[in-house]
């Protein structure tokens, strides 16, 4: 065995490493130790013979006490099935750790163990499961269980993902591609941009957590995020124009009027029909003037929808959306999306993740991924390997309550 253990590696050979490997992510990317600023950092590999076969960014967290605990966010990467790189990769990043007086390493790597379609979810495994569990439980890994709720892990086990797969705009869902007609027939245009979008993106987030009552990230977060990965991070905003949508319903409204006004008494059909419209147009001009109070009475594009996303290597990953829930029926999420997987799938991506949801594939969450015919991932899930095993147990405590 002629390995060698390092802590630094050149950002260019660990990205060309890390994109090349099928288990490539953006959280293992060179530059997400520069997003977790709050955390201390290393850039670990392993060379064979002096050519990289194993790298893995390292997030390192300190705790009171001079104590600290080493995070792997879906890493390392490696060849799983080779038990001899594994062993030599953790003997080596244990001894690292102790440097730091760290008590355990998490790490949750990008391994399948299942991948179906939601109407076809089952608790099947991938017959390697078996190898890497024993391999992980061979160098003293914890295994934290198949859990299924997002709560129980630091990232979820379960990820709704869209494949570049030929045909994947045809098989979208009808009722979806329905949607998407609506969010045209009310004039929503798609603006794609980067760091240039990040006050109008961050007023819809801000929307979506007051809406939702969760807290998201920040202004600064999303600013760091564009300046960060630069082309490789996009913000796409769905538009509308209030004042002509609000102008052109005037003028229907009047229209009808006019049609109303002749129509005789006795067409009562008719006129229950015109009526309906009627009252329909003034419900939407009523909206459309709390809306212009806001905005302004202006000929000009309003920001109702936006989401933000990030390819690395050929992944692509949509990590926050907000919407003025005011737009609902706008649709225009439905548009945004499907914008954002032609971008991705137009810069060479095999696949546009819209990110975690529940195992238990039943709330509104997955409900509204379901939406774009997404695979669903289900991926081995967090390991802890103890490095102070006296004081594991009570690091976990600990932990815990870092987590809140």
């Amino acid at each position: 065995m002629n390995y060698r253990f390092v802590t630094s590696i050149n950002k260019n050979e660990y990205d060309a490493f890390v994109q090349s490997s099928p288990y490539v992510n953006l959280l293992q990317s060179y530059d997400w130790a520069l997003i977790k600023h709050n955390w201390k950092h290393i850039h670990t590999g392993v060379y064979k013979d002096e050519k990289l076969v194993g790298a893995g960014l390292v997030l390192i967290k300190e705790f009171p006490l001079k104590m600290s605990m080493f995070y792997i966010p879906r890493g390392p990467i490696l060849n799983f099935k080779d038990k001899e790189l594994i062993c030599f990769y953790f003997e080596e990043l244990k001894k690292e750790a102790k440097k730091h007086h760290c008590l355990f390493i998490k790490f949750d790597p990008m391994i399948h163990v299942n991948d179906y379609k939601s109407y076809e979810a089952n608790d099947n495994k991938y017959k390697d499961t078996d190898l890497y569990l024993n391999i992980f439980k061979e160098i003293g890994a914890q295994h934290h269980g198949f859990t299924i709720n997002i709560h129980e892990s630091v990232q979820p086990r379960f990820i709704s993902n869209v494949y570049n797969e030929e045909g994947w705009m045809d098989n979208l869902p009808k009722h979806t591609k329905r949607l998407i007609k609506d969010a045209d027939k009310r004039n929503v245009r798609m603006l794609c941009g980067n760091a240039e979008l990040v006050d109008e993106f961050s007023r819809l987030v801000e929307l979506t957590e007051e809406r939702k009552h969760i807290s998201l990230r920040n202004k600064e977060y999303f600013k760091l995020l564009m300046d960060t990965y630069k082309e490789d991070g996009v913000i796409f905003l769905a538009c509308t124009n209030v004042y002509q949508l609000n102008e052109e319903a005037s003028k229907k409204y009047e229209e009808l009027m006019e049609e109303k006004s002749k129509t005789p008494e006795n067409a009562k059909k008719k006129l229950r029909r015109l009526q309906d419209q009627l009252n329909s147009i003034s419900k939407d001009m009523n909206e459309y003037k709390v809306i212009l109070d806001e905005f302004g009475y202006e000929d000009q594009d309003i920001a109702i929808a936006g989401i933000l996303s990030i390819k690395y290597g050929n992944t692509c990953d949509m990590l926050y959306a907000g919407m003025d829930k005011r737009f609902k029926k706008f649709m225009p999420q439905y548009k945004e999306y499907v914008e954002n997987f032609k971008w991705a799938f137009d810069k060479g991506c095999i696949w546009s993740s819209m990110g975690g949801v529940e195992g238990t594939l039943d709330d509104g969450l997955t409900k509204f991924k379901d939406n774009f015919n997404p695979t669903i991932n289900e991926l081995i899930g967090e390991f802890d390997l103890p490095v102070n095993k006296m004081l594991y147990n009570l690091s976990q405590i600990a932990y815990k309550l870092l987590k809140k």
